[in-house]
């Protein structure tokens, strides 16, 4: 992974130049969009909704056992907008959409379909991986913000129907709104761009690097998934120590 950084670089910086032609491939962004942010929509709320269920089934009960039931909803609320909502959606995002980008990509590099792009003189930076990081860029925050309000609603399901924490909505909520800032989310809303440019790089460079047919192809996916599901973690850790300072 670290040996190709310099390669992952210089892809992003290409991508960077290429910025200002994103509207000559609107249509394929808008394609890339629709499909990482509708056709994961689901899957985002249903792990959302539980992501914000078991927060508040581990905290509540040991809230109430030392009196502090009231910040159950500030709990949820930050650990949702600051920390598991932006990892959680870009590691889905990694497996989901990143894994077939690296598909994509690596199968047109085997089968020379971008050897012919290059012949008519299209530049696979701009017609394959611009789009494709566009998107993700502009979807994943989009996905993290549902994913926020979705565990919230989880968190406040359990709260108000579990016996043991007994955590009314209007409670829960009230608490939540005092402790939760505008900060908050826009901490989310920053590590999760930052997830989506290292899922887009990592991915697209995996598919252009792939090399030895099917067998190659089935490597650079496995390649693509693993090394953004770890740069995720890492940079999280990063991304946290800069944002809190």
């Amino acid at each position: 992974m670290f040996q190709n950084l310099g390669e992952m670089l210089l892809l992003f910086a290409r991508v960077l130049r290429a910025v200002p032609f994103t509207w000559r491939h609107r249509h394929k962004v808008f394609e890339q969009f629709y499909d990482i942010g509708n056709a994961s929509l689901l899957m985002v709320c249903t792990l959302s909704l539980f992501i914000g269920a078991v927060v508040a089934l581990q905290t509540g009960p040991v809230l109430v056992d030392r009196g502090l039931a009231a910040a159950l909803g500030g709990i949820v609320g930050v650990s949702l907008c600051k920390e598991l909502a932006p990892v959680m959606m870009a590691i889905l995002i990694a497996g989901r959409n990143g894994s077939a980008m690296a598909a994509e990509i690596g199968s047109m590099q085997v089968y020379q379909e971008i050897d012919a792009l290059r012949t008519l003189r299209i530049d696979p930076v701009h017609f394959l991986v611009l789009p494709r990081m566009v998107a993700l860029a502009a979807a994943l925050p989009l996905l993290v913000i549902i994913s926020i309000m979705v565990g919230w609603f989880g968190g406040a399901l359990v709260a108000a129907y579990n016996d043991r924490i007994a955590v009314g909505f209007q409670a829960f909520f009230e608490n939540l709104r005092d402790v939760v800032a505008l900060e908050d989310v826009v901490h989310g809303l920053v590590k999760s761009f930052v997830f989506a440019l290292l899922v887009g790089v990592i991915c697209c460079h995996q598919g252009l690097a792939t090399r030895g047919g099917p067998r190659g192809i089935g490597r650079s996916v496995t390649k693509a998934v693993v090394n953004s599901i770890v740069l995720i973690v890492i940079s999280d850790y990063i991304l946290t120590r800069l944002l809190l300072s």
